[in-house]
């Protein structure tokens, strides 16, 4: 297994800051509030729009072209339309999966909010509320979705895997992102009752989730879990022999490991990604094939000042308007860090990048300087990331 991939973040599932002009004329921050502010008619016209020129066959070619194998693709849990006011898009993935079996890549579906939310996060469907594991009718309803996913994919040629839950957080991220602070609730009495999910209820899911997934699912697709942001804590976990074929997520960001004190130079990144990145996977590797799902080059020393672990001026943060290193020393950033991440995935089975492209104007726009880096195509044109 030798995944080179692709996220494609922010097609089905919605985050303003990949796409703000989506939510103009509203001040919904998350995909849960942007249809309580727009008329119905204006809205369904938006999101069709939107997912109908966001990705499109081409974008497929490009893909392929780009040296991927494999592209993950975060779905909502109304993905079937039914969960008023939200439109279903399940139609949209039937065709990514006759783009992507003409063009030789392979789909892992990665269900990637639930409701009331399992992390908090913007792109957990609502910000600042995460109850979802609480509630044990809607824990369920996510079950059924992951059945239904099955069902309908799991003999498809395209279908690598189902990937059951993304970015369950646990209380050492809640607390070591604050969580509460960096994703504010809109409505208090919503929130009542918000707290991190904890690890029994998470590896439980999982379990749960395996089983059902497997009625549908021929042994050879792969079945994903997220790490929770925990790697290590998961060697006791799926032993038996009935597991077959579990691979386990982890998402890896420079902007978390700024947070955890990582230093902000090239040196510093490279240390960090070598001392905890390569060799944790490499430890998990012996456990399950280990995929880091998400990473990018997005880095504080090339924006040119501490975005403090990745914040946008959505988050309240006054970003640079005004380049201040230049692009020979950007190039060298981006590529050192790009070469030392590609080492480190290879202690495991392969990565996602996250993500293929995004909608933010980051020279018109104040505030955006060294965003760009978020967006694949952007730094395969530069030359930032290597594709040979």
């Amino acid at each position: 297994m030798d995944i080179k991939g692709v996220n494609l973040g922010n097609w089905l599932v919605l985050e303003k800051w990949m796409s703000p002009g989506l939510f103009a004329g509203t001040t919904a921050e998350d995909e849960y509030y942007l249809p309580t502010q727009l008329p119905r008619e204006v809205y369904e016209a938006r999101i069709k729009t939107h997912r109908a020129e966001y990705i499109t066959e081409r974008d497929f070619t490009r893909i392929k072209a780009m040296g991927m194998n494999t592209v993950r693709i975060p779905v909502p849990y109304f993905i079937f339309g039914d969960r008023e006011p939200f439109i279903g898009c399940v139609e949209e993935l039937d065709r990514a999966f006759n783009w992507a079996e003409r063009y030789g890549l392979k789909i892992l579906i990665d269900l990637h909010t639930a409701p009331d939310s399992q992390n908090g996060f913007d792109n957990g469907g609502i910000s600042g509320v995460c109850k979802w594991s609480q509630e044990p009718e809607e824990v369920e309803f996510e079950l059924t979705v992951l059945e239904r996913l099955a069902q309908r994919y799991g003999k498809r040629e395209g279908l690598w895997g189902i990937e059951v839950i993304n970015e369950p957080i646990t209380e050492e991220t809640w607390n070591l992102m604050g969580v509460e602070e960096r994703y504010p609730a809109v409505d208090p009495k919503k929130a009542a009752g918000t707290k991190p999910n904890t690890l029994a209820f998470i590896r439980q899911f999982y379990l749960d989730a395996y089983d059902r997934l497997r009625k549908y699912l021929s042994e050879e697709k792969y079945v994903v879990i997220h790490d929770a942001f925990l790697l290590k804590a998961w060697k006791d976990f799926m032993r038996e022999d009935k597991y077959k074929n579990v691979v386990l997520d982890t998402h890896q960001y420079l902007m978390m490991a700024e947070g955890m004190g990582c230093e902000q130079t090239v040196e510093g990144y490279v240390k960090f990604i070598k001392e905890h990145y390569e060799n944790d996977i490499r430890e998990m590797q012996e456990y399950f094939p280990v995929i880091c799902g998400e990473w990018c080059l997005f880095n504080s020393l090339a924006v040119g000042r501490d975005t403090k672990g990745g914040q946008t001026v959505l988050n309240g943060q006054e970003g640079m308007s005004k380049e201040s290193v230049s692009d020979e020393e950007k190039r060298k950033i981006y590529r050192a860090l790009a070469y030392a991440q590609l080492e480190a995935w290879k202690a495991g089975s392969g990565y996602f990048y996250w993500s293929y492209k995004l909608l933010v104007d980051t020279v018109n726009e104040a505030g955006w300087v060294g965003w760009d880096s978020w967006d694949l195509g952007r730094c395969v044109d530069f030359g930032w990331f290597p594709t040979e």
